[in-house]
């Protein structure tokens, strides 16, 4: 059997490779190796579930919450912000895992799953494995209280800017910056910090319809700056 992980999480082409059935067992398996190896023990288990703006996302990001409640993990979706803010707030919500949909500068078509263990940490190998042997398994399902609960969380966009801004070692004052936001996860947040930061911004990019991310931008445009 092909592995399904490869070095950025599960990646390919959204509704083909990547379909809401295969989402939905990547969460529920997830949510029960954690559990197996002492992720969850004493307390109730959390996640924080993001994406990128890609259209594919929306439907995916509903298999990944449905399947983690269904699990019996509570869900905090935080919407789109960039894979970095995924891992930060998985450490500062003190979550158990943080899930990211994201394929990165890949094609709009594609979208991806990845994994983020307590503290924003990737997931070793050893544990993606186990997650994968435990997708073909049977598994007893949490009824009544036991479910876990879905909720919006409208401000961990603030929350990771602030995080942002507290990292930088001096202001920006004075600096016209142009940032190119490849209409992705980062076109509020990328702009919103460098003008709190005191730099004059100039944004492209910066307006997703969820089928034009990466289209004639981003990482390999970088021309058009």
């Amino acid at each position: 059997m092909v592995r399904l992980f490869g070095t950025d999480g599960v990646r390919g082409v959204a509704n083909r490779d990547l379909t809401a059935e295969l989402a939905l067992d990547l969460a529920v398996a997830a949510a029960h190796v954690l559990g197996d190896v002492g992720a969850f023990e004493g307390h109730r288990p959390a996640a924080v579930v993001g994406r990128d703006p890609r259209a594919s996302g929306e439907f995916l990001e509903c298999a990944v919450v449905a399947g983690l409640a269904s699990a019996g993990v509570d869900v905090r979706r935080v919407g789109i912000l960039p894979t970095p803010a995924i891992a930060h707030l998985t450490e500062a919500m003190a979550a158990d895992l943080g899930v990211m949909l994201s394929a990165s500068h890949n094609p709009m078509p594609d979208n991806g799953i990845k994994f983020f263990a307590r503290g924003g940490h990737k997931l070793p190998d050893a544990v993606e494995d186990a997650i994968e042997r435990r997708m073909r398994e049977k598994w007893e399902r949490p009824i009544g209280s036991a479910v876990g609960r879905i909720r919006d969380d409208v401000g961990a966009e603030e929350r990771y800017v602030d995080h942002l801004l507290a990292s930088l070692p001096h202001r920006l004052d004075g600096l016209r910056v142009v940032v190119d936001c490849a209409h992705g996860a980062a076109y509020r947040v990328a702009p919103a910090a460098l003008e709190r930061a005191g730099a004059d911004v100039i944004a492209v990019g910066a307006e997703p319809d969820g089928r034009n991310i990466n289209e004639g931008c981003g990482s390999t445009y970088v021309e058009r700056l």
